[in-house]
Order: structure tokens, then sequence, then C-alpha cells
């Protein structure tokens, strides 16, 4: 049993995630390599500021822009999307581990009636014309369909034909997000960006225990520190029961995959991959990595159990977009802003037209607004504004002579 401090774990799970120190992830290179150390990135489609997945990517990739992760979603193929945790953008070398939920769509498809005889017609269609969005795909009417990738529901509401056929193709993985224009999703065959090689591979782990046990692997690694207790990490894990939660970590520990760590402070147990204990024994011997002033995505990797943040950082945090306005106790789309090895605040920004507007910024309590701190929020809301393509930045309160221009 290793034992650390409470300093010397936030230490860990930041350097882990490359968010405090010198940039560890630098460029498109830099964000495949950092997607690839989570196993995937949640998205989310709001874009308010950035969509979630970019957001993260940009706290941690230093000279990220938005595009570099289209180039690796839709020109490079290096990524796809697809449910993983949630709504998922994962490495490509990944399909292979994904094969039983698209078999159980391809059943769970057969239980819609007319849904075979319109995959026929799509898939023709799609390789006649190219990449296709529901909109412009010719199928009237609609069907009684499910769209869920795992079948776990009844279908018993009405779903409009074409979207439910591209959806049910992609499910099973004939079809492929070939690009998306905003929200909206275009699909294309997946042979034709996908090799053969990696679409015909066999599932590596058919046992269920197997698979669960990599999946739960993969989000210890994601999240850096985790412990043995229902957490919104582990969402999307089909039938991850408690029990079974405590085998599969039982069966990690006797194959010295993750070891467990006992934190000052901290009465339940977290664990951490064996790959990552050279990492824990550095901030052991006293590193002391240069701070940064970060904003953080509201699913990132790193905020996906918050009630370890809480544990470490004392931070509070609840993403209050689905939050009725009157019980907001900040806003919809509130960013943490991480400084150093603590969190300062947070902050309400929107991009609108070619403006960074910070709506409000609440520093924590105990906080003090020292000159340092605002020269470390002003650089980082700069490099936000042009992460976001804008050209000032500016205040509800500001009028024109204020207004900072980049």
């Amino acid at each position: 049993m290793l034992s650390i401090s409470l300093p010397q774990a936030r230490q860990f799970i930041l350097l882990k995630h490359g968010l405090i120190g010198e940039h560890k992830f630098i460029g498109k290179a830099g964000a495949l390599a950092y997607i690839r150390q989570t196993g995937c990135l949640q998205f989310d489609p709001v874009d308010l500021c950035g969509q979630n997945a970019q957001i993260t990517l940009n706290a941690r990739v230093k000279g990220f822009t938005k595009a570099m992760l289209e180039e690796l979603l839709y020109k490079d193929r290096l990524l796809f999307d697809y449910p993983d945790k949630n709504l998922a953008i994962i490495p490509v070398e990944y399909w292979p581990y994904f094969r039983r939920y698209r078999d159980a769509a391809i059943l769970g498809g057969k239980r819609f009636e007319g849904v075979s005889e319109l995959e026929a017609q799509a898939l023709e269609y799609i390789r006649e014309n190219g990449p296709i969005n529901s909109d412009d795909l010719p199928l009237e009417g609609g069907i009684r369909w499910h769209s869920s990738i795992h079948w776990s529901g009844s279908g018993n509401s009405e779903t409009k034909a074409a979207r439910a056929v591209l959806e049910q193709l992609y499910s099973t993985g004939q079809l492929i997000v070939h690009h998306k224009k905003g929200t909206r999703k275009f699909y294309d065959l997946a042979e034709n960006h996908i090799s053969q090689e990696i679409l015909s591979a066999p599932d590596p782990l058919p046992d269920e225990f197997e698979h669960q046990k990599w999946r739960v692997l993969r989000r210890i690694g994601a999240v850096g520190l985790l412990w043995n207790r229902p957490s919104d990490a582990w969402l999307y894990i089909q039938n991850l029961s408690a029990s079974r939660r405590g085998e599969i970590f039982k069966s990690l520990l006797e194959e010295e995959k993750i070891r467990p760590v006992t934190v000052e402070g901290i009465n339940h147990t977290l664990y951490i991959r064996t790959e990552d204990l050279p990492l824990l024994e550095t901030i052991r011997k006293g590193a002391s990595p240069k701070p940064r002033c970060e904003l953080i995505a509201p699913l990132d990797c790193f905020m996906w159990d918050r009630k370890i943040i809480l544990a470490l950082f004392g931070f509070h945090y609840a993403w209050e977009i689905y939050t009725p306005p009157a019980k907001r106790k900040y806003g919809p789309y509130v960013l943490p802003i991480l400084y150093g090895e603590n969190f300062a605040g947070r902050i309400e920004v929107i991009r609108k037209d070619k403006s960074l507007v910070v709506k409000n910024i609440w520093l924590e309590d105990g906080v003090r607004k020292t000159k340092k701190l605002q020269t470390a929020v002003d650089s980082c809301l700069e490099r936000f504004a042009r992460f976001n393509n804008t050209d000032c930045i500016k205040t509800l309160s500001d009028d024109e002579s204020n207004l900072r221009m980049l």
C-alpha cells in the first residue's frame, strides 16, 4: 500500500493530465497522444465557447486548434465517434473492442419492423451519392424504433425513418460519421475510411468479465486516481454492478495492473494504474512543477468523479446546464479555473460574434484577487479567446474604451 500526502495526490493527477508544469502534449500529435492516454474523450455538442472535447484538449495541448481535432477525426481517421463514456471520441485502434455493441445493435434492429428494408435502401443510396445527412436521405415516413446502440429500450415511439435507419447503420458499424456541420451528422460507409483489417477484426475480449475489466482499467487511467465506489466514471459500462466492480478490482490487483494508494485525509482507498508508478515516485521525491492557469471543461476526464475532485481539492462543481434557471447557483455553462495546484474559481464565458464575452467570474472562498492571479487569468483568457477565433475580450460591464483587443 502506497501512502501519499494530499498535495502529492494533487500533483500526481494534475501531472498525469498535463495540466501543470511544462506542456507534455504539443500540437496535433499531442492531442492524439492525450486521447490515447485517456482511451476516450467525452463528446457533447453544446458550443458556447468551444465543445467539451475541444476545451478539454485546449487545456492540455500547446498550440491546439479546433481544426486539429476535426482532422484527426474526419481526415486522418485516427479517431472515431461512438459511445464509450456516453458519447465519445475514441482512437480507431479500439474499434474491435466495441464489436459486441455493434453485434447487439444488429440483433436489436431486427426487432423493429421495416428497418432491414430501409437499411438496404439507405446503403444503396450512400454508395451512389456519397456522405448523407438524414435531411437529405429520401426515405419517407416514420418507424417505431429505439435509438440506443445497446438496445436496452422497447422502441415505443415513432422516429423519422431517415434518421432512424442512419443511426441504426451507425450503431451496427456499417456507417461512421463522415463529418459534422454544427450538430448535423453526415454519414458514410465505414469501409471507405477504416481499413478492412480493423473492421473485420474479432472482439479481442469476448468474455464479458474481461471486457468489463478492460473498460474499468481504462477509466482508472483516464481519471488518474479512482476508488472502488459508485462513480460517474463508470457510466456506460454495461452490467457493472457493485459486486462485479469489486471482483474486477480484485482481479486487477492480483494481476498487478493497479496499485492501491492511501491519501491523507481521505478515508477511502484510491487506485492508480501500475504503469503510472514512475510518475508517482517522481512526485514523492519532491517534484516542483511550474504552475499554469487553465479553464477546465464540464465533462473533462479529470472531472469524471466530482467527489474525488472535492476530496482532493475541496472544490465542489456541478454542471448546471440542465438545472432550472431559478435553481442555478452560477450559470448554465460555467468552467472551473485551475490555477497551479488548486481551483481558484469558476468563470462563465461565451463566444459572441468575434468577441469572447466574460459574463462573470467567481473566486473560491479564501482566494485573493492578487496581481499575480489576475495576470495568470488574463493570459489564460487571451489564449482561450484565440482558441475560439475571437478578436477581443470584454465583460458585460465593459464599454468600448475598456475593450481588450487581441
